[in-house]
């Protein structure tokens, strides 16, 4: 199979800049001194109580876990914003494109060299977050559905720096919009369903705490509330709390914004929401492609 050749260029550059060991050491750095100091901490209340919480090595991964989340929700867009627009700033783009590579080949060459440096965090933060596996609590199925919600927000993540690079001309102004948007997906859909509960708690307020068809502390899910379907974090949310809590996170959440859990979407929410979010970023890597073709202004 012939390799990407902006993959290709991409990776050996990265292989020799010391940005990727830099981020890297940062970035397993935190979470080795995380899971040290949570070690401490343990060996510390055994001397104490000569007893093992077991609880505290859960707490470790959701900890761990949740580090490792938030880091790569903000390192991917770092890695992507400027893919397109650097090249732009540097006057490349135009001469790429004279070759015979096809703008589907730039953007694809630009996301995969950003998954992979993605792929080398996930994969070199293992060791620190397998330390629950030796205690008990989680398994390999429960580290392979992280990996796979880790998988989606890089994609998401990834292919909204891409779109946004391609857009924009500067690369600050799109680091600054994928942030933004990133957010609005993320807090913007919880709030959203928040803003749908107090509308509901004040309708029935206003008829004198009846319960209307379709309102109520289990009402039906709304439009809203599938909105978060595209939301990494509720993806993650998910995810940790099956082998933390010994249930389905959805539940929990379901209750928290007023739904009644239950249909098939909610019984199997982190596949169907990772398979629409891995839909979102083939949409915005084909807005991408669109934004670098030379040929769309004439056509």
């Amino acid at each position: 199979m012939k390799q990407n050749p902006v993959y290709r260029r991409e990776s050996r550059v990265s292989a020799r800049s010391i940005r990727i060991p830099m981020v890297l050491m940062v970035f397993n750095g935190v979470l080795s001194a995380v899971a040290l100091l949570n070690m401490y901490s343990v060996i510390s209340q055994v001397k104490a109580a000569a007893s093992i919480q077991y609880t505290s090595f859960m707490e470790m991964y959701e900890l761990l876990a949740s580090i490792e989340f938030i880091m790569l929700l903000f390192i991917m867009p770092a890695l992507t914003a400027a893919a397109v627009s650097g090249e732009r700033e540097r006057q490349t783009l135009d001469l790429m494109l004279t070759t015979l590579l096809t703008p589907a080949q730039i953007i694809w060459g630009k996301l995969l060299n950003a998954l992979s440096v993605m792929g080398l965090l996930v994969l070199s933060s293992f060791p620190p977050i397998s330390m629950v596996l030796v205690f008990g609590g989680i398994t390999w199925m429960d580290l392979a559905a992280l990996l796979l919600c880790y998988m989606a927000v890089a994609l998401v993540a990834g292919s909204m720096g891409i779109c946004f690079s391609a857009v924009f001309k500067r690369s600050t102004l799109a680091s600054v919009v994928t942030y933004g948007v990133l957010a609005a997906l993320v807090a913007g859909t919880y709030f959203a369903n928040r803003f749908a509960l107090a509308m509901s708690s004040s309708r029935m307020a206003r008829f004198g705490g009846l319960m209307l068809p379709g309102e109520g502390a289990a009402a039906k899910a709304g439009g809203a509330f599938y909105l978060l379907l595209f939301n990494p974090a509720v993806t993650f949310y998910a995810v940790m709390n099956g082998p933390a809590e010994g249930g389905r996170g959805i539940e929990g959440l379901c209750r928290n914004l007023g739904v009644e859990f239950g249909g098939w979407v909610m019984e199997r929410w982190v596949l169907v929401s990772v398979l629409l979010q891995m839909i979102l970023s083939g949409l915005l890597l084909m807005a991408a492609v669109w934004f670098v073709d030379p040929m769309r202004k004439r056509n």
